[in-house]
């Protein structure tokens, strides 16, 4: 199937992607510093960059997008352009995001994720999708997922 833009407008409108400060990580973040949470962002020395550290928790919050990171969602779906290259890509980003995940774990970090998914949720307000994620900040767990 051909894709409805040329290429060097869809390689423009891929480029416009951020892979930081997302509208979702922004709504984490606020939601954090609100409930008197202190973090560091995008912290280069941790593998994998965590889009928030609590140092004073030792944890880490990864926010991530549904379709970047192959979540299984309503808001994930095969592209049906270059199937074969998105397929690749999205399977090795499930494949590194594990890795980090286990590099973090290991460092004796405790990694939190928080999908996309479950911030636009609209029937559900931020109080009841984030507080669990405060309570795993607050405990001993391991590790934690926030998702629809």
């Amino acid at each position: 199937m051909n894709d409805i833009v040329d290429r060097p407008t869809r390689s423009r409108m891929m480029s416009g992607i951020r892979n930081k400060n997302t509208k979702p990580e922004i709504m984490v973040r606020s939601w954090l510093h609100k409930h008197g949470f202190r973090f560091k962002i995008n912290v280069r020395e941790l593998r994998g960059k965590p889009d928030v550290v609590c140092p004073r928790y030792h944890a880490v919050i990864f926010v991530h997008g549904c379709f970047w990171h192959g979540h299984e969602c309503c808001l994930f779906k095969w592209p049906k352009t270059r199937p074969d290259f998105w397929h690749e890509k999205i399977t090795q980003n499930k494949a590194r995001d594990q890795r980090v995940i286990d590099s973090l774990l290991s460092a004796g970090w405790r990694v939190g994720i928080v999908w996309e998914c479950a911030l636009r949720n609209s029937e559900v307000d931020m109080e009841t999708i984030l507080m669990p994620l405060a309570e795993w900040l607050r405990s001993d767990i391991t590790t934690f997922e926030v998702k629809k």
